[in-house]
């Protein structure tokens, strides 16, 4: 076989799937995809239903071709249809009847589609399962290395694996310059037709609520809880804090002794950006009061779920 050796790739499954860190029947499937890409390349064309089934024993393999069975006497399509007379005697309309092609040989074109596609679906199924590893890190903070800065977005090398953070991500005024190590919180993977990518960021408001995380051991026990929280990154974030047990000061235990834990957070995030930590009221009129302070408030008026504030002048 020209510039495609079956066999050979067919010993080699085990050595691929080790290096790669695959299942061994992911790397025969992508085997499988190249030998069907390429017959379809050398035999057929791209409407054509082609799948290949590899025999790794004996570094053989068939093709199937896949066409559904129509009336006779119509207008059909040889790629994707067959009429009923030539389906066999066992075929009913509607049917999807296989045909069975060995594999001889491919030309050399064919060859390097199929070694193009291995490439490629190998790349991909190795990446999906890195960031399936990632999985369990969603939600969570990890250092990384900036890898590559670009207008709408940074690459972030985390190591086994690598994620972006697009310009609404990041905190404005930050600037990031490759090389650098930087925290970022892993928001989501989003997977689409062209792969799956990590996305991160530092401008979320669940950045800024993990880091307090880090900070207040009292957050693990429950005795106290952040009820809300709103950010505007690289200007002012806003916590509403609560505790759970009587006689405890819920914002002093955010702030700690002499502030070194709200410090601690604002080391992370710039000192550009103002922390403002104000205590929780199921009472709307007095969390607006909190909300709002220093500024004072002389009368909040309710209306649903709008508020009126009145202030001195």
């Amino acid at each position: 076989m020209e510039g495609l050796d079956l066999k050979q790739m067919s010993a080699m499954v085990d050595i691929i799937a080790e290096e790669k860190g695959l299942p061994k029947d992911t790397v025969i499937n992508v085997i499988e995809q190249a030998i069907a890409a390429a017959w379809r390349k050398d035999n057929g064309d791209r409407e054509m239903n082609v799948r290949a089934v590899l025999n790794t024993k004996t570094g053989e393999a068939d093709v199937f071709v896949a066409r559904e069975v129509i009336e006779d006497g119509l207008a059909y399509n040889p790629s994707t249809e067959i009429p009923l007379k030539e389906a066999g005697k066992n075929a009913k309309l509607g049917d999807v009847v296989e045909e069975k092609h060995k594999v001889v040989n491919f030309g050399r074109v064919a060859a390097q589609t199929a070694k193009q596609v291995v490439i490629q679906r190998l790349r991909e199924a190795e990446n999906d399962a890195v960031l399936n590893a990632f999985e369990d890190k969603v939600g969570t903070i990890v250092t990384g290395m900036v890898s590559r800065v670009e207008p709408k977005l940074v690459r972030i090398d985390l190591g086994r694996a690598s994620g972006i953070m697009p310009r609404s991500e990041q905190i404005d005024g930050e600037y990031y310059t490759v090389g650098n190590r930087i925290k970022v919180y892993i928001k989501n993977i989003e997977r689409g037709e062209r792969g799956s990518q990590l996305i991160l960021s530092r401008g979320c408001a669940e950045f800024v609520e993990y880091l307090f995380r880090q900070e207040v051991p009292e957050l693990e026990n429950h005795t106290v809880e952040i009820k809300g929280i709103a950010r505007e990154a690289g200007r002012r974030t806003k916590i509403a804090v609560a505790a759970t047990a009587p006689g405890i000061d819920p914002v002093g235990t955010f702030v700690g002794g002499r502030g070194i834990r709200v410090q601690a957070v604002m080391n992370e995030i710039g000192e550009r950006e103002k922390i403002d930590i104000v205590t929780w009221s199921d009472n709307p009129s007095e969390y607006i009061r909190e909300a709002l302070s220093p500024a004072e408030i002389n009368k909040v008026e309710i209306d649903g779920k709008k508020a009126k504030v009145f202030v001195s002048e």
